[in-house]
Protein backbone atom coordinates (compact mmCIF):
# COMPACT_ATOMS: atom_id res chain seq x y z
CA UNK A 1 0.00 0.00 0.00
CA UNK A 2 1.62 3.55 -0.81
CA UNK A 3 -1.11 5.10 1.39
CA UNK A 4 -3.94 4.42 3.51
CA UNK A 5 -5.50 7.70 2.60
CA UNK A 6 -6.32 5.87 -0.70
CA UNK A 7 -8.32 3.31 0.79
CA UNK A 8 -10.61 5.07 3.30
CA UNK A 9 -13.99 3.66 2.04
CA UNK A 10 -12.25 -0.07 2.54
CA UNK A 11 -13.31 -0.76 5.82
CA UNK A 12 -17.00 -0.19 5.20
CA UNK A 13 -16.89 -2.23 2.10
CA UNK A 14 -15.42 -5.03 4.16
CA UNK A 15 -17.76 -4.70 7.12
CA UNK A 16 -20.73 -4.97 4.16
CA UNK A 17 -19.43 -7.89 2.68
CA UNK A 18 -18.99 -9.40 5.41
CA UNK A 19 -22.59 -9.19 6.47
CA UNK A 20 -23.65 -10.05 3.14
CA UNK A 21 -21.28 -13.05 2.39
CA UNK A 22 -18.48 -12.77 -0.09
CA UNK A 23 -18.12 -14.42 -2.70
CA UNK A 24 -14.21 -15.34 -2.31
CA UNK A 25 -14.88 -17.14 1.12
CA UNK A 26 -14.16 -21.10 0.55
CA UNK A 27 -15.88 -23.73 2.92
CA UNK A 28 -12.89 -25.88 2.67
CA UNK A 29 -9.92 -23.93 1.26
CA UNK A 30 -7.51 -20.97 1.82
CA UNK A 31 -6.93 -18.33 -0.89
CA UNK A 32 -3.24 -17.26 -0.13
CA UNK A 33 -1.94 -14.18 -1.83
CA UNK A 34 1.96 -14.13 -2.04
CA UNK A 35 4.78 -13.56 -4.62
CA UNK A 36 6.87 -16.47 -4.10
CA UNK A 37 7.15 -17.54 -7.36
CA UNK A 38 10.96 -17.70 -7.81
CA UNK A 39 13.11 -21.27 -7.40
CA UNK A 40 13.48 -21.31 -3.28
CA UNK A 41 10.25 -19.48 -2.96
CA UNK A 42 8.03 -21.48 -4.96
CA UNK A 43 9.24 -24.47 -3.05
CA UNK A 44 8.43 -23.06 0.19
CA UNK A 45 4.57 -22.16 -0.95
CA UNK A 46 4.31 -25.48 -2.17
CA UNK A 47 5.47 -26.69 1.68
CA UNK A 48 2.74 -24.74 2.85
CA UNK A 49 -0.16 -26.22 0.23
CA UNK A 50 0.99 -29.72 1.15
CA UNK A 51 0.52 -29.04 4.90
CA UNK A 52 -2.51 -27.59 4.65
CA UNK A 53 -3.55 -30.23 2.33
CA UNK A 54 -2.53 -32.95 4.98
CA UNK A 55 -5.04 -31.35 7.64
CA UNK A 56 -7.63 -31.11 5.12
CA UNK A 57 -8.38 -28.32 3.89
CA UNK A 58 -7.55 -26.58 -0.03
CA UNK A 59 -4.91 -24.55 -1.38
CA UNK A 60 -5.86 -21.52 -3.69
CA UNK A 61 -2.71 -20.05 -4.99
CA UNK A 62 -3.10 -16.38 -5.68
CA UNK A 63 0.90 -15.51 -6.31
CA UNK A 64 1.85 -12.11 -7.92
CA UNK A 65 4.79 -11.61 -9.19
CA UNK A 66 7.33 -8.82 -9.73
CA UNK A 67 8.13 -5.40 -7.96
CA UNK A 68 9.19 -6.80 -4.51
CA UNK A 69 5.68 -7.56 -3.29
CA UNK A 70 4.59 -3.98 -4.81
CA UNK A 71 2.31 -5.78 -7.56
CA UNK A 72 1.04 -7.54 -5.06
CA UNK A 73 -0.36 -5.28 -2.60
CA UNK A 74 -1.95 -3.42 -5.48
CA UNK A 75 -3.76 -6.59 -6.27
CA UNK A 76 -4.57 -6.98 -2.96
CA UNK A 77 -5.98 -3.52 -1.99
CA UNK A 78 -8.81 -4.15 -5.23
CA UNK A 79 -9.77 -7.40 -4.01
CA UNK A 80 -10.22 -5.55 -0.16
CA UNK A 81 -12.22 -2.91 -2.01
CA UNK A 82 -14.36 -4.50 -3.77
CA UNK A 83 -15.74 -6.68 -0.41
CA UNK A 84 -13.40 -9.62 -1.76
CA UNK A 85 -10.34 -10.46 0.40
CA UNK A 86 -8.33 -13.45 0.18
CA UNK A 87 -8.20 -15.67 3.15
CA UNK A 88 -4.41 -14.66 4.06
CA UNK A 89 -2.09 -11.87 2.43
CA UNK A 90 1.33 -11.89 2.97
CA UNK A 91 2.29 -8.60 4.46
CA UNK A 92 4.88 -7.37 6.48
CA UNK A 93 5.70 -4.79 9.08
CA UNK A 94 3.76 -1.33 9.68
CA UNK A 95 1.59 -2.41 7.08
CA UNK A 96 -0.13 -4.79 9.47
CA UNK A 97 -1.02 -2.06 11.71
CA UNK A 98 -2.19 0.42 8.63
CA UNK A 99 -4.62 -2.71 7.27
CA UNK A 100 -5.54 -3.14 11.14
CA UNK A 101 -6.76 0.35 11.57
CA UNK A 102 -9.20 0.16 8.51
CA UNK A 103 -10.76 -3.10 10.55
CA UNK A 104 -10.68 -5.56 8.32
CA UNK A 105 -8.21 -7.62 9.70
CA UNK A 106 -9.07 -11.53 11.41
CA UNK A 107 -7.69 -12.55 14.81
CA UNK A 108 -5.75 -15.75 15.20
CA UNK A 109 -5.56 -15.42 19.06
CA UNK A 110 -7.36 -18.76 19.64
CA UNK A 111 -4.40 -20.17 17.65
CA UNK A 112 -1.63 -17.96 19.03
CA UNK A 113 -3.10 -19.46 22.56
CA UNK A 114 -2.82 -22.66 21.73
CA UNK A 115 0.58 -23.06 20.31
CA UNK A 116 1.99 -20.63 22.80
CA UNK A 117 3.29 -18.51 20.44
CA UNK A 118 4.22 -15.49 22.99
CA UNK A 119 6.70 -17.94 24.90
CA UNK A 120 7.95 -18.87 20.96
CA UNK A 121 8.66 -15.38 19.67
CA UNK A 122 11.07 -12.57 20.07
CA UNK A 123 9.46 -9.20 21.16
CA UNK A 124 10.35 -7.77 18.49
CA UNK A 125 8.63 -10.32 16.08
CA UNK A 126 5.36 -10.72 17.85
CA UNK A 127 4.81 -7.32 18.59
CA UNK A 128 4.88 -6.47 14.58
CA UNK A 129 2.13 -9.91 14.26
CA UNK A 130 -0.23 -8.07 16.36
CA UNK A 131 -2.80 -5.51 15.98
CA UNK A 132 -4.18 -3.68 19.42
CA UNK A 133 -2.92 -6.73 21.29
CA UNK A 134 -3.93 -9.62 19.17
CA UNK A 135 -2.66 -11.97 16.86
CA UNK A 136 -3.70 -11.17 12.91
CA UNK A 137 -0.71 -12.22 11.70
CA UNK A 138 1.85 -15.43 11.65
CA UNK A 139 5.61 -15.09 11.15
CA UNK A 140 7.21 -17.73 8.85
CA UNK A 141 10.74 -16.73 9.25
CA UNK A 142 13.80 -13.68 9.24
CA UNK A 143 15.50 -12.31 7.10
CA UNK A 144 18.77 -10.64 7.13
CA UNK A 145 19.42 -8.14 4.31
CA UNK A 146 22.43 -6.93 4.99
CA UNK A 147 24.53 -9.45 2.75
CA UNK A 148 27.08 -9.68 -0.07
CA UNK A 149 27.06 -12.69 -1.92
CA UNK A 150 30.08 -13.54 -3.79
CA UNK A 151 31.44 -16.05 -6.13
CA UNK A 152 34.84 -17.09 -5.15
CA UNK A 153 35.85 -18.45 -8.27
CA UNK A 154 35.21 -15.02 -9.87
CA UNK A 155 37.33 -13.25 -7.36
CA UNK A 156 40.21 -15.97 -7.83
CA UNK A 157 40.11 -15.24 -11.68
CA UNK A 158 40.18 -11.25 -11.07
CA UNK A 159 43.02 -11.72 -8.10
CA UNK A 160 41.42 -10.97 -5.55
CA UNK A 161 42.89 -12.49 -2.31
CA UNK A 162 40.07 -12.74 0.01
CA UNK A 163 36.33 -11.49 -0.02
CA UNK A 164 36.17 -7.76 1.08
CA UNK A 165 35.15 -6.87 4.23
CA UNK A 166 35.82 -3.00 4.36
CA UNK A 167 34.45 -0.67 1.50
CA UNK A 168 38.20 0.00 0.52
CA UNK A 169 38.67 -3.62 -0.26
CA UNK A 170 35.33 -4.04 -2.16
CA UNK A 171 35.83 -1.12 -4.65
CA UNK A 172 39.49 -2.85 -4.77
CA UNK A 173 37.85 -6.28 -5.63
CA UNK A 174 34.99 -4.42 -8.07
CA UNK A 175 37.91 -3.05 -9.72
CA UNK A 176 39.83 -6.14 -10.47
CA UNK A 177 36.54 -8.11 -11.26
CA UNK A 178 35.68 -5.62 -14.23
CA UNK A 179 39.48 -5.41 -15.23
CA UNK A 180 39.11 -9.03 -15.68
CA UNK A 181 36.01 -8.76 -17.72
CA UNK A 182 33.28 -9.67 -15.92
CA UNK A 183 30.86 -7.81 -14.24
CA UNK A 184 31.91 -7.07 -10.82
CA UNK A 185 28.05 -6.55 -9.07
CA UNK A 186 25.33 -8.08 -9.95
CA UNK A 187 22.23 -5.80 -9.62
CA UNK A 188 18.48 -5.42 -10.87
CA UNK A 189 17.96 -1.69 -11.91
CA UNK A 190 14.36 -2.13 -9.84
CA UNK A 191 13.49 0.52 -7.14
CA UNK A 192 12.94 -1.60 -4.05
CA UNK A 193 16.48 -3.44 -5.50
CA UNK A 194 18.17 0.04 -5.52
CA UNK A 195 16.88 0.80 -2.15
CA UNK A 196 18.21 -2.87 -0.61
CA UNK A 197 21.57 -1.73 -1.73
CA UNK A 198 21.51 1.76 -0.22
CA UNK A 199 19.97 0.87 3.20
CA UNK A 200 23.53 -1.62 3.57
CA UNK A 201 25.46 1.34 2.24
CA UNK A 202 24.13 3.79 4.82
CA UNK A 203 24.65 0.78 7.64
CA UNK A 204 27.97 0.33 6.48
CA UNK A 205 29.33 3.83 6.16
CA UNK A 206 27.40 4.77 9.35
CA UNK A 207 26.60 2.37 11.77
CA UNK A 208 23.47 0.97 13.32
CA UNK A 209 22.66 4.51 15.45
CA UNK A 210 23.49 6.24 12.46
CA UNK A 211 20.89 4.02 10.41
CA UNK A 212 18.33 4.05 13.22
CA UNK A 213 18.54 7.68 13.35
CA UNK A 214 18.27 8.71 9.87
CA UNK A 215 16.10 6.00 8.34
CA UNK A 216 13.70 4.52 11.18
CA UNK A 217 13.32 7.92 13.34
CA UNK A 218 13.86 10.33 9.89
CA UNK A 219 15.53 12.20 12.03
CA UNK A 220 16.36 15.18 9.95
CA UNK A 221 20.03 16.04 11.15
CA UNK A 222 20.93 13.04 10.19
CA UNK A 223 19.19 12.85 6.80
CA UNK A 224 21.25 15.77 5.80
CA UNK A 225 24.47 15.25 7.48
CA UNK A 226 27.65 14.60 5.93
CA UNK A 227 27.43 10.96 6.43
CA UNK A 228 24.74 10.91 4.38
CA UNK A 229 25.98 12.67 1.67
CA UNK A 230 29.28 10.16 2.38
CA UNK A 231 26.82 7.06 1.78
CA UNK A 232 25.61 8.43 -1.88
CA UNK A 233 29.17 8.99 -2.57
CA UNK A 234 29.54 5.48 -1.85
CA UNK A 235 26.09 4.34 -3.82
CA UNK A 236 27.28 5.94 -7.00
CA UNK A 237 31.07 4.28 -6.55
CA UNK A 238 28.68 1.38 -6.96
CA UNK A 239 26.99 2.30 -9.74
CA UNK A 240 29.85 2.48 -12.06
CA UNK A 241 30.45 -1.46 -11.53
CA UNK A 242 26.72 -2.35 -12.52
CA UNK A 243 26.60 -3.11 -15.90
CA UNK A 244 24.43 -1.68 -18.82
CA UNK A 245 21.80 -4.35 -19.32
CA UNK A 246 20.21 -4.17 -14.79
CA UNK A 247 17.35 -1.86 -15.92
CA UNK A 248 14.22 -3.90 -15.00
CA UNK A 249 16.25 -7.42 -14.29
CA UNK A 250 14.44 -9.29 -11.45
CA UNK A 251 16.75 -10.24 -8.42
CA UNK A 252 16.53 -13.85 -8.78
CA UNK A 253 18.12 -13.53 -12.27
CA UNK A 254 21.11 -11.22 -10.91
CA UNK A 255 21.67 -13.96 -8.32
CA UNK A 256 21.96 -16.42 -11.33
CA UNK A 257 24.51 -14.34 -12.64
CA UNK A 258 26.62 -15.10 -9.51
CA UNK A 259 25.99 -18.58 -9.78
CA UNK A 260 26.48 -18.71 -13.31
CA UNK A 261 30.02 -17.13 -12.68
CA UNK A 262 29.01 -14.09 -14.84
CA UNK A 263 29.70 -11.70 -11.66
CA UNK A 264 31.57 -11.31 -8.76
CA UNK A 265 29.66 -10.03 -5.60
CA UNK A 266 25.06 -9.30 -5.21
CA UNK A 267 23.88 -7.19 -2.23
CA UNK A 268 20.60 -8.92 -1.72
CA UNK A 269 19.07 -10.33 1.36
CA UNK A 270 18.96 -14.18 2.14
CA UNK A 271 16.62 -15.11 0.09
CA UNK A 272 19.04 -15.24 -3.00
CA UNK A 273 20.62 -18.33 -0.92
CA UNK A 274 17.68 -19.50 -1.74
CA UNK A 275 18.31 -19.63 -5.43
CA UNK A 276 21.60 -21.01 -4.41
CA UNK A 277 20.61 -24.11 -2.53
CA UNK A 278 17.70 -24.94 -5.38
CA UNK A 279 20.90 -24.59 -8.16
CA UNK A 280 23.14 -27.40 -5.56
CA UNK A 281 25.48 -24.84 -4.63
CA UNK A 282 27.22 -25.45 -1.60
CA UNK A 283 27.92 -22.10 0.80
CA UNK A 284 31.86 -21.50 1.72
CA UNK A 285 32.74 -23.62 -1.59
CA UNK A 286 30.62 -22.37 -4.65
CA UNK A 287 29.38 -19.45 -2.89
CA UNK A 288 30.22 -16.79 -0.03
CA UNK A 289 27.66 -15.03 2.42
CA UNK A 290 29.44 -11.95 3.98
CA UNK A 291 28.09 -9.23 5.79
CA UNK A 292 27.97 -6.07 3.26
CA UNK A 293 31.27 -3.97 3.69
CA UNK A 294 31.14 -2.14 6.93
CA UNK A 295 28.38 -3.66 8.57
CA UNK A 296 29.91 -6.33 11.23
CA UNK A 297 27.95 -6.41 14.36
CA UNK A 298 24.88 -5.22 12.71
CA UNK A 299 21.59 -6.91 11.46
CA UNK A 300 19.02 -5.23 9.37
CA UNK A 301 16.05 -7.38 9.88
CA UNK A 302 12.89 -8.71 7.20
CA UNK A 303 10.02 -10.39 8.45
CA UNK A 304 7.69 -12.29 6.22
CA UNK A 305 4.26 -12.83 7.57
CA UNK A 306 0.68 -14.02 6.73
CA UNK A 307 -1.48 -11.47 7.68
CA UNK A 308 -5.43 -13.15 8.15
CA UNK A 309 -8.35 -10.96 6.59
CA UNK A 310 -11.87 -11.19 8.29
CA UNK A 311 -13.65 -13.95 6.91
CA UNK A 312 -17.33 -14.66 6.83
CA UNK A 313 -17.65 -17.84 6.72
CA UNK A 314 -17.09 -20.24 9.60
CA UNK A 315 -15.31 -22.72 7.79
CA UNK A 316 -12.81 -20.10 6.29
CA UNK A 317 -12.19 -18.71 9.74
CA UNK A 318 -11.47 -22.73 10.69
CA UNK A 319 -9.39 -22.49 7.84
CA UNK A 320 -7.08 -19.46 8.70
CA UNK A 321 -6.69 -20.94 12.05
CA UNK A 322 -5.43 -23.91 10.24
CA UNK A 323 -3.01 -21.94 8.12
CA UNK A 324 -1.52 -19.98 11.13
CA UNK A 325 -0.86 -23.26 13.45
CA UNK A 326 0.51 -24.84 10.16
CA UNK A 327 2.79 -21.48 9.78
CA UNK A 328 4.19 -21.75 13.18
CA UNK A 329 4.84 -25.20 13.20
CA UNK A 330 8.30 -26.41 13.62
CA UNK A 331 7.93 -28.69 10.52
CA UNK A 332 6.98 -25.83 8.57
CA UNK A 333 9.37 -23.13 10.02
CA UNK A 334 12.41 -25.71 9.18
CA UNK A 335 11.20 -26.80 5.55
CA UNK A 336 10.20 -22.85 4.78
CA UNK A 337 14.02 -21.41 5.82
CA UNK A 338 15.70 -24.43 4.83
CA UNK A 339 14.44 -23.33 1.25
CA UNK A 340 14.16 -19.52 1.29
CA UNK A 341 17.64 -19.17 2.94
CA UNK A 342 16.26 -17.57 6.00
CA UNK A 343 16.18 -18.20 9.60
CA UNK A 344 12.91 -19.30 11.72
CA UNK A 345 10.84 -16.93 13.46
CA UNK A 346 10.11 -19.22 16.06
CA UNK A 347 12.55 -21.26 19.12
CA UNK A 348 12.76 -24.53 19.41
CA UNK A 349 13.39 -25.95 15.29
CA UNK A 350 16.61 -27.78 15.06
CA UNK A 351 19.39 -26.02 13.76
CA UNK A 352 20.95 -29.66 12.39
CA UNK A 353 20.14 -28.95 8.59
CA UNK A 354 20.74 -25.82 8.61
CA UNK A 355 24.02 -24.72 6.80
CA UNK A 356 26.83 -22.38 7.99
CA UNK A 357 24.98 -19.44 6.74
CA UNK A 358 22.23 -19.77 7.89
CA UNK A 359 23.98 -20.45 11.96
CA UNK A 360 26.05 -17.75 11.14
CA UNK A 361 22.69 -15.64 10.47
CA UNK A 362 21.46 -16.77 13.92
CA UNK A 363 24.04 -16.55 15.38
CA UNK A 364 24.72 -12.91 14.31
CA UNK A 365 21.12 -11.89 15.18
CA UNK A 366 21.39 -12.71 18.64
CA UNK A 367 24.43 -10.83 19.06
CA UNK A 368 23.06 -7.67 17.28
CA UNK A 369 20.20 -7.73 19.42
CA UNK A 370 22.44 -7.69 22.50
CA UNK A 371 24.87 -5.02 20.98
CA UNK A 372 22.31 -2.73 19.83
CA UNK A 373 22.93 -3.31 16.11
CA UNK A 374 19.59 -5.00 15.16
CA UNK A 375 17.28 -2.83 13.53
CA UNK A 376 14.29 -3.42 10.97
CA UNK A 377 14.63 -2.58 7.16
CA UNK A 378 13.80 -0.17 5.54
CA UNK A 379 13.71 -1.07 1.97
CA UNK A 380 11.84 -3.94 3.10
CA UNK A 381 8.70 -2.26 4.93
CA UNK A 382 9.77 -3.32 8.44
CA UNK A 383 10.71 0.63 9.77
CA UNK A 384 8.30 3.31 8.48
CA UNK A 385 5.00 3.93 6.93
CA UNK A 386 4.71 3.15 3.51
CA UNK A 387 4.45 6.12 2.01
CA UNK A 388 6.76 8.04 3.47
CA UNK A 389 9.30 4.60 2.28
CA UNK A 390 7.85 5.03 -1.04
CA UNK A 391 8.94 8.54 -1.37
CA UNK A 392 12.28 7.58 -0.25
CA UNK A 393 12.69 4.63 -2.29
CA UNK A 394 11.88 7.01 -5.27
CA UNK A 395 14.60 9.27 -4.37
CA UNK A 396 16.67 6.29 -4.60
CA UNK A 397 16.02 5.11 -7.56
CA UNK A 398 16.60 8.55 -9.12
CA UNK A 399 20.02 8.97 -8.21
CA UNK A 400 20.56 5.24 -9.33
CA UNK A 401 19.23 6.39 -12.84
CA UNK A 402 20.61 10.07 -12.91
CA UNK A 403 23.21 12.48 -12.61
CA UNK A 404 21.60 13.70 -9.74
CA UNK A 405 25.03 14.57 -7.38
CA UNK A 406 24.93 13.44 -3.84
CA UNK A 407 24.02 16.58 -2.29
CA UNK A 408 20.78 16.76 -4.33
CA UNK A 409 20.16 13.12 -3.31
CA UNK A 410 20.15 14.27 0.29
CA UNK A 411 18.34 17.31 -0.11
CA UNK A 412 15.68 15.45 -2.14
CA UNK A 413 15.70 12.66 1.06
CA UNK A 414 14.97 15.32 3.55
CA UNK A 415 11.81 16.15 1.85
CA UNK A 416 10.91 12.61 0.95
CA UNK A 417 11.04 11.77 4.98
CA UNK A 418 8.47 14.26 5.56
CA UNK A 419 5.96 12.33 3.09
CA UNK A 420 3.36 11.45 5.57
Amino acid sequence: MKSMQRVKALAAAVSLAAAVGTAGAQQTSVEVLHWWTSGGEAKSAAELKKMMQTRGFGWKDFAVAGGGGDAAMTALKARVVSGNPPTAAQIKGPSIQEWGREGVLASVDAAAKDGKWDDLLPPVVANVMKFKGQYVAAPVNVHRVNWLWVNPDVLKKAGVAAAPQTWDQFFDAAAKIQKAGLIAIAHGGQPWQDATVFESVVLGVGGAEFYRKSLVQLDEASIKSPTMVKAFDTLGRIKTYIDKDAPGRDWNLATAMVINGKAGMQFMGDWAKGEFTAANKAPGKDYLCINAPGTQGSFTFNIDSFVMFKQSDANAQKAQLALASSIMSPEFQEVFNLNKGSIPARAGVSRAKFDSCATKSMDDMTASNKGGGLVPSFAHGMAIPSSTQGAIVDVVARFMNSNMTSQQAVDALVKASKVK
